[in-house]
């Protein structure tokens, strides 16, 4: 859990995890942005700098209410987004402290952005999508980048949800830890990239309700969700 890590130890991961976004694909240059929650304190990456010059000292830790506290880079424009994450999965207190959500992911992902741009939605075209939090990954309406207003919209795709597109822009997701928000990042830019390619080839066959209940009942009996899966 991230609430477990140290400052200093956030600090690296949000380094590494940064540097695993361009190797992956997921941003392009200083694109994008991740965060990990230690208690009341946002641990984020700063604006304007690629990943790979990115060290520890320039990673910030902010407070709820977005003063840098420690750190050299710039705030991240993003940042009200990161807040209201973890502010949405506090269980409705708005106290950053009672989050379930550790780490937020935010790419400019290629296919994300793809699919974000031509629709509302991507439908059970595979059965991940559960891994997701839903039978559908919602499309976050556009706003500009930065905004309340886009922290907002993001707040309402992933009602419900661990993970979303965001029109015109990217994905964003959350999990416990830095680990499973960056695993459902990569599982969002898979289901785009697979929902893209099949529209291309024709009419993609989506799953049905009752079949995607199928498949909770099987991972139920082969205990997958103990192992983040299905």
């Amino acid at each position: 859990m991230s609430a477990d890590l140290s400052i200093e130890a956030a600090r690296a991961a949000v380094v590494h995890y940064g540097q695993r976004l361009v190797t992956d694909r997921l941003v392009y240059g200083s694109a994008g942005n991740l965060s990990i929650r230690i208690g009341d304190k946002i641990v984020m990456s700063p604006s304007g700098l690629n990943y790979d010059v990115i060290t520890e000292e320039h990673v910030n830790v902010l407070s709820a209410d977005g003063t840098i506290l420690d750190g050299t880079g710039k705030r991240s424009s993003e940042w009200p987004m990161h807040r209201r994450v973890y502010e949405l999965t506090s269980g409705g207190s708005g106290d950053l402290r009672n989050s379930t959500a550790g780490a937020v992911i935010h790419t400019h992902s290629p296919f994300g952005v793809t699919v974000g741009s031509i629709c509302d939605e991507i439908p059970a075209v595979h059965y991940s999508v559960l891994r997701l939090g839903g039978p559908t990954v919602r499309v976050a309406g556009y706003t500009t980048f930065g905004s309340d207003g886009l922290a907002e919209n993001v707040a309402a795709a992933l009602d419900g949800r661990f993970a979303a597109l965001l029109q015109n822009h990217g994905a964003v997701a959350y999990g416990a830890d830095i680990a499973e928000a960056y695993d459902r990042v990569q599982l969002i830019e898979w289901m785009a990239e697979v929902y893209w390619r099949a529209r291309l080839a024709g009419t993609p066959r989506i799953l049905s309700a009752e079949e995607l209940a199928g498949v909770s009942e099987a991972a139920r009996q082969h205990r997958y969700h103990d192992r983040g899966r299905p």
